[in-house]
């Protein structure tokens, strides 16, 4: 066993949870503001403020896109990198982080020519319309040259975070936030640069992140560090975290799919304001999905450790707080929404119609809310155990099975307002999911549980 990380072996749950999670948390709250902050800005831009952020609400997709593919390398190899750790296997653990920075180079490269020959296509097919166009491709021709940045730095603070410097991970992304704060101002007002000015302070706040994770990663301080002998590609090592990533990337994916069959659906329906506001609730939403998989992200290392080390008892108690300490969260956090829906919607805009009729929208959309945390805290486990398969099959249920469908589906069944029942869409397709996650994960972790109780018996 690794003893520079035997802390998540023998230390009490709850205060390793709290002292893991509370800076994943604040991590993801900050990381939050990098586009939250964004909209707020435009949104309040004199005139053009309500369809300047429709515009860039219709880019949301492909930063989707963006940041899955962070996720499906990041998130594909911390947790085997915390495995291989618990497991004692120091070496492999290096080897994934250097095969996971040179595949996040390789894809960050190829997106990066994608987006720049191709973004305004794209943003017209994902729904942007005559009026919201130029806002869009003059955030995104800005946003596209900084794609490296948000590769690298969402990925490889995984890496920082899967080995329990949490601290060291939430102050990653503490710069940028910070950075991002104080040049929006600056650059959409101060120099009347618009959205363009946000798109540049948060590839500048983006990069000035990277710089410091990847100080941190070739450094001295960490425990895992990316050496040059490592960085040869291997399919033995690479693969298997494409797979335990794939499940993060399509949901992350996913939502980008989504967006654009919402964005569609709803300027058919509602036109502009409701392509507006569904870029309100998708701020909103992030409010609640950020914290919850910070909380995922704080008991990741104690679950990987611990199931690695064969620790069935702290895998098993690691989850059951996870799981408490989830539901607290999305229960508070969806009973305020639904109390004073009017100030959420006020914070991105100061329009009064497109605040009026986010009101509605938002207390439809978020109606399941309350349920994440069993979701999140089930599909964060799957990864942490290395269950590859159980992870794709949730991601895949809840947003393409379900919810896809019942987009289109829904308008024609309620007609009376066609525009709120594509909102309407979402809360049924989470209590779907939710109730076919947390039944599939009841048999599969017991399974994994009786199975590391016969593997300790044989050993002993």
């Amino acid at each position: 066993m690794n003893d520079e990380k035997d802390f998540l072996a023998k230390e009490p749950l709850g205060k390793l949870l709290m002292r893991l999670a509370l800076p994943t948390v604040a991590a993801q709250l900050i990381n939050m503001l990098y586009n939250i902050v964004d909209r707020m800005y435009i949104g309040h831009i004199p005139k053009d403020g309500a369809l300047a952020l429709t515009g860039v609400g219709v880019c949301m997709p492909l930063i989707m896109i963006v940041s899955a593919f962070a996720a499906l390398v990041g998130n594909g190899g911390a947790p085997r990198a915390s495995i291989f750790m618990g497991k004692g296997e120091k070496e492999k653990a290096e080897k994934t982080l250097g095969n996971c920075f040179v595949v996040q180079l390789i894809i960050s490269a190829a997106l990066t020519v994608i987006l720049l020959l191709w973004n305004r296509n794209m943003l017209l097919a994902f729904g942007a319309s005559s009026n919201t166009i130029e806002y869009a491709t003059q955030y995104m021709n800005i946003y596209s040259i900084g794609t490296i940045f948000v590769q690298l730095t969402l990925g490889m603070n995984a890496f920082i975070t899967a080995q329990g410097f949490a601290k060291t991970g939430m102050l990653s992304v503490l710069i940028g936030a910070v950075v991002n704060i104080i040049l929006d101002p600056i650059f959409i007002f101060g120099l009347k640069m618009g959205v363009r000015g946000a798109a540049l302070a948060t590839i500048i706040s983006q990069a000035c992140s990277c710089i410091w994770i990847l100080t941190f990663l070739f450094g001295k301080k960490t425990t895992l560090r990316i050496k040059k002998e490592n960085m040869g590609l291997k399919k033995e090592i690479i693969l298997p975290c494409l797979a335990l990533g794939s499940s993060m990337f399509i949901m992350q994916s996913s939502e980008s799919v989504i967006s654009v069959c919402f964005n569609s659906s709803l300027l058919k329906y509602g036109g502009d304001i409701a392509v507006g506001a569904m870029t309100i609730l998708t701020s909103v939403m992030q409010f609640a999905m950020l914290p919850l998989q910070g909380v995922g992200q704080g008991a990741q290392p104690i679950i990987s450790y611990n199931y690695g080390a064969g620790n069935k008892e702290r895998v098993k108690g690691a989850f059951w707080l996870l799981l408490k300490s989830s539901l607290v969260y999305s229960t508070l956090l969806w009973g305020l929404v639904m109390l004073f829906p009017q100030a959420f919607a006020a914070m991105f805009t100061s329009d009064a119609a497109l605040i009026t009729f986010t009101k509605d929208a938002l207390r439809i959309y978020m109606a399941s809310m309350l349920l994440f945390g069993i979701q999140i805290a089930c599909q964060m486990t799957f990864m942490s155990i290395g269950n590859a398969k159980a992870s794709i099959i949730v991601a895949v249920m809840r947003k393409f099975i379900l919810l896809l469908p019942l987009i289109y589906i829904v308008p024609h069944i309620w007609t009376a307002n066609q525009t709120m029942a594509v909102y309407l869409a979402e809360p049924i397709a989470d209590f779907l999911a939710v109730t076919f996650t947390a039944v599939l994960f009841y048999f599969q972790f017991r399974r994994v549980l009786t199975e590391m109780e016969r593997r300790k018996s044989k050993q002993n």
